[in-house]
């Protein structure tokens, strides 16, 4: 058998701050939209932009982490794998399909308030997610 890797490193801004919610055995999951800006001078020597927008899903202690800490447009760096998984539509019965970051580390990069007391962690790990046994919440 061949090997391979599915690894993801991103760094952007939230787009959302992150929705914390509980499977029904207790385990915590965030999601959140990540901007990944671009940019580059075209032929007439004009500056453009684009974001790619990508959905991010946390799992246990790191979600829980991100929520508290994490807000819509704070810069910060995920690094974890790409899924893809399908769902039924509940208003059209049709099946959608989704991809995904699975983060399993996570670094925040945007600079502390002025006067905001207490430590953030920077530099936190997380466990590797699901083993596919829980669903998603929603």
């Amino acid at each position: 058998m061949s090997k391979s890797l599915n690894k993801v490193l991103l760094i952007g801004n939230l787009g959302k701050d992150p929705e914390v919610k509980y499977t029904s055995s207790g385990k915590a999951v965030a999601t959140f939209s990540l901007a990944c800006n671009e940019s580059w001078k075209d032929a007439d020597g004009n500056l453009q932009e684009r974001a790619e927008w990508v959905n991010i899903v946390v799992w246990e202690k790191l979600a829980e982490i991100c929520g508290q800490y994490l807000h819509k447009g704070d810069k910060a760096y995920f690094e974890g794998r790409l899924q893809t998984r399908n769902y039924d539509d509940k208003n059209s019965g049709v099946k959608k399909y989704i991809t995904e970051v699975v983060a399993t580390n996570m670094l925040m990069l945007s600079p502390k308030p002025a006067g905001a007391t207490g430590a953030a962690p920077q530099g936190t790990g997380g466990a590797s997610g699901p083993q596919n046994d829980d669903p998603l919440p929603f």
